[in-house]
């Protein structure tokens, strides 16, 4: 990631032997000769460093630092260093009032400059990595567990393809950990100091969504009163994870694609190109290859993101893990809900160990956190488990063998179509209460209605 820096400055040859000086040291430089241009610089080029003279036409310095203390209200902070040959106290507080980081006075050291610039480019860094560390916080970031055959070979591979800025494909059911690898590959790679952006491709509209990648422009559509940058450009240095990238809008995906190919995009209602360095990490539960058949997804785009897949196991293909898991779980889930310490009877292990989890990891947490607020004791048995569908995932499976004489896809399938049905059912229609219980995005859940047949009406069938 290179740092460009503004200077701004009405004496041209000031600001030429500082161009040459910064440029000389790494950095990208452009100039302003007056206030109102700095901040037309500001809005169309988003540098990350500003260096401000107090004294100029048509607005001052600190007219400038005002505009920009407005900005730091909505969330953009850009570091100013202020320079004026009036090295007045008054002056100096003022500046460090309206949200100067430092005050230098003309004529300086340009050795100094250059030290005080390294301690902002420092301080910025941390600040974006401070972000990251509480997103993960927030997202509740966790180890891997798993010790299987199955979560080793996947972990290693993860492990090796880290250390490369190769695009990352993550394939398997929902809720099998695809996030959470996709952290766990970013902690591992070189950027791991620089910010981890999730991106959820299915949760948002076409628009929301290409704003929310690319940002906008400052009069884009009514009510953008601002540049506004977006979550890809956010990330710049880090790592971008697509959730559901196979629900990307076709127009999206040619955007997508130019960013993976050119590392650059334009933001909505823009014709100037934004450089990014990002390592993107993709992930979804649909077949891309059936997609791309059915004119849905890019090919060439797939094989961009392609470059190195993993594919995460089901938890019923792994039950060995599932002990280690449910242990895990059980400690956090009574730590946050100030429980004594409790444990899990052989017979609710047993039962966890033949059942199919067809939520996978997902679904054993929430069955774990239930039974934690619903136990009146320190012992887990498996009736609080609520293991609602374990005749159909095991037992009873002899009493359907409609599930046994389908081919793997289209038994699954089927098991899909009957859990949306279950949940409408249970919801009596009401499709934001099905998704929630589905733990779905809503429009996802939508979506998986239509693609798969459910009849509108729950109790049709």
């Amino acid at each position: 990631m290179k740092i460009k820096i503004l200077i701004v400055d009405d004496d041209p040859d000031i600001a030429t032997t500082l161009c040459d000086r910064l440029e000389s040291l790494g950095y990208d430089t452009i100039t302003a000769g007056d206030g109102l241009r700095a901040l037309e610089l500001i809005e169309q080029d988003t540098p990350n460093l500003v260096l401000l003279d107090l004294e100029m036409p048509k607005l001052s310095g600190l007219g400038v630092l005002k505009q920009l203390s407005r900005h730091r209200q909505n969330g953009q902070d850009l570091p100013v260093i202020v320079m004026t040959a009036h090295g007045s106290i008054v002056a100096a507080v003022e500046a460090m009032k309206e949200g100067a980081y430092d005050f230098l006075t003309k004529p300086f050291d340009v050795d100094h400059l250059s030290i005080v610039i390294r301690k902002v480019v420092e301080r910025e860094s941390l600040s974006r990595h401070v972000a990251c560390l509480r997103s993960e916080v927030e997202t509740r970031y966790a180890t891997i567990v798993g010790t299987s055959q199955k979560m080793r070979a996947v972990m290693a591979a993860a492990e090796r393809a880290a250390n490369s800025d190769a695009s990352l494909l993550l394939l398997g059911e929902s809720g099998t950990g695809k996030e959470l690898f996709a952290r766990s590959i970013h902690q591992w790679s070189p950027r791991r100091a620089m910010p981890f952006v999730v991106i959820n491709c299915v949760a948002l509209t076409d628009t929301l969504l290409e704003n929310e990648l690319f940002g906008h422009e400052k009069g884009a559509f009514t009510g953008a009163d601002r540049l506004q940058k977006g979550k890809v450009e956010m990330a710049d240095g880090g790592t971008v994870f697509l959730d559901e990238i196979g629900d990307m809008p076709s127009g999206l995906q040619a955007k997508l694609l130019r960013v993976l190919q050119d590392h650059e995009f334009t933001r909505v209602g823009g014709t100037r190109l934004v450089k990014v360095n990002i390592r993107v990490i993709a992930a979804t539960n649909t077949d891309l290859k059936q997609a791309i058949k059915a004119g849905q997804f890019r090919e060439d785009l797939f094989f961009r993101l392609n470059v190195v897949s993993l594919t995460l196991p089901p938890l019923r293909e792994r039950p060995e893990d599932i002990p280690a898991l449910a242990e895990f779980f059980l400690s956090r889930q009574t730590r946050e809900a100030k429980r004594p310490v409790m444990k899990l009877s052989d017979e609710a292990i047993t039962a966890m160990r033949h059942y199919a989890w067809p939520g996978n990891i997902r679904e054993l947490e929430n069955a774990i956190a239930r039974a934690v607020v619903l136990c009146p004791h320190e012992v887990i048995q498996p009736e609080l488990l609520a293991l609602s569908l374990q005749e159909t995932a095991t037992g009873s499976v002899e009493h359907q063998p409609g599930y046994l004489d389908l081919p793997y896809h289209k038994s699954m399938e089927q098991h899909s179509r009957t859990l949306i049905l279950r949940a409408l059912q249970h919801e009596k229609g009401n499709q934001t209460k099905a998704a929630e219980r589905l733990q779905l995005q809503r429009t996802y859940l939508a979506r998986l209605i239509k693609q798969k047949g459910v009849p509108s009406d729950p109790y049709s069938s």
